[in-house]
């Protein structure tokens, strides 16, 4: 019985108009198959009693695929000590078992870290519903075989039905014993493959005789209790009808996906209530064997009323216990809140399209009745279409097997309460007393109802009905004729009586209910809150940092726990973050790794890892895991209340989603710095190249011109030529020169020498070298002789008053003059350069000796960007300073502050 998606997808690939597949069906074939790209498959040889020859088949299976050229290992097989099974494992890579010390007694167990370490393409798996030794990573078995199909190996591996958990309460039923070890039903729907491994009973007792199933005196034994004809008959029935099922299935899913015409039964979705009561399970079970049939999806709702909300307190085990039930047998799970239990299950199945409803036969006394309507009548009466399916439950399977259903957890009453309604009595009496010869006896009757009413209020419910019950005995007693006995001489107190009891309890009802409401209310508005000021801290968050701070602080507070948050670093996981008295040893962070790799909760309250003193929780979004949150409650009820977990996950999701924020935000921010650094490179070499070609271009036309035509060339022609070539090697060699000045000035090895240098030395050298440049422009010189000498590198100080004339001569009219003036100003001199051109925008001044900041060029001017970059960096080696100012008539002055006894700053 397997499931080939691929001869599903080429079925559903004819397109013939008649039967053509629907988009669903198209669907269905991608999603199988990308499922069988991500885990491995699941291969299930299913037995109805131990015996049959399961192992058997399974090691024949896996010599055959070993014949194949696949590679398979025994991960944990039980040959039972047989010979003929010992043979078929000849050849196959046996995993050695770990062994579990539990109380002194090593105790073999699967070694799945050695089988993942190995990584085969098939593992065998012996015994899928056994329960591991405790200390191991997972409670179960099956759950070690999921975690070997989520990481791609295929599995192999045994199971009887009767260990199915849907079928659990029928096999006790059939047999009169209870089976302790369940496998979920879910994993037979993930099966790749069902092998049924069938033997006729009376084969398999023969076995069982010639002692090939148990040896000595266990195997009479289980002749005796488990092993019945009867017994058996009836397990190989229930194997053989849920692999006709599995077939039935499948030959469902090929005609859907083909589109071959049929009798479509209507979608069905079947919807059941549990309260935690012993018979929640059977209810449970019954739904999903229902919804097997039905081929239907199914729900399972808890509702938490006012009055059942302290009552789930106390059983709230019981209550958590059936929803991972039902959540294992693949219900859809749901908690609600509601006055009506009738009127939300009803709401909650009309909004999900429910066609069924399933509860349970009343086992309440007849004569209840008449108090109060029993759900199931409120159900039905409000169901509209949807069906009611009443199941019995009379027969509960553990009280077959001998053993008693579990009770609820009776809770504690408050005797004082119900003393202080005494006293209320006592008290109204003493009032009547007081005031009797003043008030008809009917007016007494408002002391002892408001006495009722206070009780209400103040005590509950069950003391305020005490209450009422004793203001109406006391009220008899002491003021009906005839007084100081209960016996009554007018037949119209009866009526009185009964108003004031009638009176009394609807009042205490209604308080009581109104407090019980209050209390959920309260409760959940301090969940909310919770949630809203752990969203506020995080939404204001800008890091890391910030987000743990606040889950701390948040979880701390609402919970009363302590937590600690440990974040992917490399290949390890590290603590981000921890309340101040919290460690975490070798055992924890393993268990926090497990939780991250395999994207599950583990830990304290789950079925994984379950000794470890911490609950892990993923801290996951749509596309990946980011952290784990490790929670430590205050009570150990706390790890399995629905509450607390709801509210945990909810914190885990608010807070993997700020943590994903403020990764995607860091992200974007290196994106635009990275966008914005390859713009810059791009400017750059845009720049460099123009200003690199333009001097070379005019070289090689010189000397291309000079090649071919010397001869016929005049030698005024030539001269020109050769002064224009020897300008622009000038004008290159000073380019280049720049880009070698700045790299020398970012890496530190920019060496001044100064010796004292005449100013008047400097400005004629700097003149000299942009002389060719200057063609008619009028350079105003105003240099006093009586400047003092000043501490420099003339070579380094020419070249930023080239830079300086260079750019007053781009950025200024052709017809405009260039000042050059020079001064004292305390114990510094002053260089400054002006022009007559447009000058610079206020907000570019303090930009402009930025590297490669250029401001708009006029047309014709080129360069970098780097010549006053270039400048400010000289002139602070020299200890001075440099600033731009626009004038006062237009243009831009560039003023050099040198000190006279110049010395560079220290390195």
């Amino acid at each position: 019985m397997t499931s080939d998606p691929l001869a599903t997808y080429y079925c559903a690939m004819r397109n013939d108009e008649e039967h053509r597949p629907s988009p669903e069906a198209f669907l269905r074939v991608a999603r199988a198959e990308e499922s069988q790209e991500e885990r491995g498959k699941l291969k299930i040889f299913l037995g109805y009693a131990a015996g049959v020859g399961k192992t058997y088949a399974m090691l024949e299976a896996a010599q055959l695929r070993r014949q194949d050229g696949r590679d398979v290992v025994a991960a944990y097989v039980e040959s039972h000590g047989r010979p003929e099974t010992d043979r078929l494992l000849e050849g196959l890579d046996v995993i050695p078992k770990l062994r579990v010390d539990y109380q002194g007694i090593f105790l073999p167990e699967m070694d799945i870290d050695a089988v993942l370490a190995r990584r085969p393409q098939i593992a065998l798996v012996d015994e899928l519903a056994h329960t591991n030794a405790p200390g191991a990573r997972h409670e179960k078995r099956w759950q070690d075989v999921e975690e070997l199909l989520c990481r791609g190996i295929d599995v192999y591996t045994t199971v009887n039905i009767q260990h199915f958990e849907s079928l659990n309460d029928i096999v006790a039923q059939i047999t009169g014993i209870t089976v302790r070890e369940t496998v979920p039903d879910r994993l037979l729907d993930l099966a790749f493959e069902i092998r049924l491994v069938d033997l006729p009973p009376e084969d398999l007792l023969e076995r069982m005789r010639e002692g090939k199933v148990y040896c000595g005196e266990m195997a009479g034994q289980a002749v005796e209790k488990f092993f019945k004809p009867g017994n058996l008959m009836a397990l190989r029935e229930l194997s053989l009808r849920r692999a006709a099922s599995r077939v039935d299935d499948q030959v469902r899913a090929y005609m859907e996906s083909c589109s071959i015409p049929g009798p479509w039964p209507v979608a069905e979705r079947l919807l059941v209530c549990v309260s935690g009561s012993p018979f929640s399970e059977r209810l449970i079970r019954t739904t999903r064997r229902l919804a097997d049939e039905l081929k239907a999806p199914w729900h399972t709702v808890y509702i938490e009323t006012p009055d059942s909300d302290k009552h789930s307190r106390e059983n709230r085990q019981h209550v958590w216990r059936d929803l991972r039930l039902a959540e294992s047998l693949g219900a859809q799970v749901a908690n609600i809140t509601s006055t009506s239990v009738a009127e939300a299950l009803v709401d909650y199945a009309i909004q999900n399209n429910v066609s069924k409803i399933v509860v349970g036969k009343p086992a309440k006394p007849r004569w209840r009745e008449f108090l109060r309507q029993p759900l199931v009548d409120q159900i039905i009466r409000l169901s509209g279409t949807i069906d009611v399916h009443v199941v019995s439950i009379s027969h509960d399977p553990e009280k077959s097997a001998g053993v008693k259903p579990p009770k609820r957890a009776a809770g504690r009453i408050d005797w004082s309460s119900y003393c202080k309604g005494v006293l209320l009595v006592a008290l109204a009496t003493l009032l009547c007393q007081l005031v009797r010869g003043y008030l008809a006896p009917t007016n007494l009757m408002m002391i002892y109802l408001l006495m009722v009413v206070l009780a209400a209020t103040k005590l509950g419910r069950h003391p305020a009905v005490l209450t009422a019950l004793l203001s109406v005995l006391s009220f008899d007693f002491f003021f009906t004729p005839p007084r100081f006995t209960l016996a009554v001489e007018d037949t119209e107190y009866i009526v009185t009586f009964v108003a004031l009891f009638t009176v009394g309890v609807v009042i205490s009802t209604l308080v009581s209910q109104a407090r019980e409401r209050a209390d959920t209310i309260r409760d959940r508005e301090v969940h909310t809150a919770s949630l809203y000021y752990l969203s506020r801290d995080l939404s204001v968050a800008s890091d890391i940092k910030g987000i743990l701070d606040a889950m701390i602080k948040n979880i701390e507070e609402s919970l009363g726990a302590k937590l600690v948050v440990l974040l992917p670093e490399g290949e390890r996981l590290e603590i981000g973050g921890a309340s101040s008295d919290i460690h975490l040893g070798i055992k924890e962070r393993a268990v926090a790794d497990w939780a991250f790799r395999n994207r599950a909760v583990a830990g304290r309250g789950t079925d994984t890892l379950v000794s470890s003193e911490l609950l892990y929780l993923p801290l996951q979004t749509s596309g990946e895991v980011l952290g784990i949150l490790g929670v430590k409650l205050k009570e150990e009820s706390d790890f399995t209340s629905p509450l607390s977990r709801r509210l945990l996950l909810a914190f885990a999701t608010q807070a993997a989603l700020a943590v994903e924020r403020v990764r995607l935000s860091k992200q974007a921010e290196q994106a635009e710095i990275l966008e914005a650094r390859e713009s810059l490179e791009r400017a750059l070499l845009n720049s460099i190249s123009h200003d690199l070609r333009t001097p070379l271009v005019s070289i090689t036309g010189v000397l291309g011109a000079l090649s071919e035509q010397e001869e016929s060339m005049s030698r005024q022609a030539r001269r020109e030529l050769l002064d224009t070539a020897r300008q622009e090697a000038a004008r290159l060699n000073r380019f280049v020169g720049n880009l070698l000045d700045m790299t020398r000035l970012e890496a530190g090895a920019l060496k001044v020498k100064l010796t004292p240098c005449d100013i008047q030395d400097l400005v004629g050298c700097a003149l000299a070298a942009v002389d060719a440049y200057l063609g008619s422009r009028e350079v105003k010189v105003q240099v006093p002789d009586d400047l003092p000498p000043v501490g420099m590198d003339l070579v380094l100080m020419t070249q930023v008053l080239v830079n300086l004339l260079d750019n007053a001569i781009k950025y200024s009219p052709a017809d405009t003059a260039i000042e050059l003036i020079a001064g004292v100003r305390g114990d510094a001199v002053t260089l400054e350069v002006s022009d007559h051109g447009h000058g610079v925008a206020e907000g570019d001044l303090k930009r402009i000796f930025d590297k490669f900041y250029r401001i708009p060029v006029p047309e014709g001017a080129g360069g970098t960007g780097l010549g006053l970059s270039i400048c400010r960096g000289i002139v602070e080696a020299h200890g001075g300073s440099i600033r731009a100012e626009n004038r006062d008539g237009g243009g831009l002055r560039i003023t050099i502050i040198l000190p006279i006894q110049s010395s560079p700053p220290p390195n």
